[in-house]
């Protein structure tokens, strides 16, 4: 057996997460921090901020041996078929060299068709690493996407110290589920990590499954936060939970901007439209869960909105593409780092017929894989051009 030498788990060993809030038993990454936190009652979005997408502990060592010990909490769907287990990828010099899950742990409960939720208790699980080479190297250990997770302990078998500052630029992300990294099948392949490691940046990511609604508390977050470069991906959500109209949706757009302007006024700033979605590119929402798919063991969605209302105000993808592309146009005469990618470039009609979106809302893996590519692409050569080459911003 190894002889453990234990590290506590502090915030100079984490990256891409804005806070770690201690617990009973160790420490939680959060994606906001405690005053943004403070500011919402919203059960989704607590479930959604507290999954460490882009979340990963960074440390140099010449440890042959890595254990952690962590607490996660994964959801059940009442009648659909199990969740995978959620996936910690291991890098070693960027190079990924191990993959694990840790069963059992909390198990919330959630019944789609009447809303209710229960918490299963469980006890906490090991990821563990053998075989490592001596030599002093960077180890990462990205933390599932998918689940909360509660840090309760790192063991290795020689000392550990803080990765040191890296050199590469750092990229904030603002997005929706996608963003988050649904139906990606582990955190290193969500296409915001894969972007950004085909990128050579450092990732933030403030993906929020079905929360991306441009709360003002976000785009404050988003200000505070040291960037280089910077992206938010709006209106799937918005179209997904009904919750504005064309003529609010507009001004909070400027004043979701505004906000983070305030705090990075040259850094360069993408805006990025929702990617091709057969059910809402005319059809407004609420988006609901497919309850007949549902009886078949399958976890699809739908749309309920009526297109006879969309000229009433009501919106669509189409609607949000059209805003979005009018509102960056007006800024950009006076915000010359200020630019828009339309998201159907990342996924568009003709791959929707090639790799359909499996749930009529997220895309897979195989997906996920594409976007990142063209976005590392696209955005990142329009980004670094704003930048002026290798200069830092923000």
């Amino acid at each position: 057996m190894p002889e453990w030498i234990s590290t506590a788990i502090t915030p100079e060993l984490m990256r891409g997460t804005l806070e770690l809030e201690r617990t009973e038993r160790g420490v939680l990454p959060r994606r906001l921090p405690g005053w943004a936190r403070a500011q919402y009652d919203d059960p989704q979005l607590e479930m959604v901020e507290s999954q460490p997408s882009g979340v990963r502990l960074v440390f140099q060592t010449r440890a042959t041996a890595v254990e952690l010990d962590t607490l996660p909490t994964k959801r059940s769907y009442t009648g659909a078929p199990a969740t995978p287990d959620g996936v910690y990828g291991v890098l070693v010099d960027g190079e990924l060299v191990e993959q694990a899950t840790v069963p059992g742990g909390n198990v919330l409960i959630i019944d789609l068709t009447t809303g209710a939720t229960e918490t299963r208790p469980g006890a906490p699980g090991t990821v563990r690493v053998i075989g490592l080479s001596g030599d002093l190297k960077t180890v990462e250990i990205w933390l599932p996407h998918t689940e909360t997770t509660e840090l309760v302990a790192l063991r290795t078998d020689a000392p550990i110290a803080p990765a040191p500052a890296t050199e590469r630029r750092t990229w904030l992300h603002h997005g929706s589920s996608i963003s988050h990294g649904s139906n990606a099948t582990s955190p290193t392949g969500t296409w915001v990590a894969r972007a950004a490691s085909l990128a050579g940046v450092e990732l933030t990511n403030l993906g929020f499954g079905g929360s991306a609604l441009l709360q003002p508390f976000v785009a404050r977050t988003m200000r505070d936060t040291p960037a280089d470069l910077i992206s938010v991906k709006l209106g799937i959500n918005v179209v997904n939970a009904d919750v504005m109209r064309r003529r609010a949706f507009g001004p909070a757009v400027h004043g979701f901007l505004d906000t983070i302007r305030d705090g990075h006024p040259t850094t360069p700033l993408l805006v990025v439209s929702p990617i091709f979605c057969p059910m809402h590119e005319d059809t407004p929402g609420p988006t609901m869960w497919d309850l007949e798919a549902l009886s078949r063991g399958e976890l699809r969605f739908r749309a309920t909105g009526d297109p006879a209302d969309v000229p009433m105000g009501k919106l669509t993808l189409g609607v949000i593409r059209e805003e979005l592309t009018r509102i960056v146009a007006q800024r950009a005469t006076d915000d010359p780092n200020l630019h828009y990618l339309d998201g159907r470039e990342l996924y568009g009609e003709a791959d929707n017929a090639e790799l359909p979106l499996p749930d009529d809302l997220h895309p897979d893996g195989h997906t996920h894989h594409r976007m990142a590519e063209r976005f590392a692409k696209l955005a990142f050569n329009q980004l670094r051009r704003s930048a002026g080459g290798s200069a830092r911003t923000g």
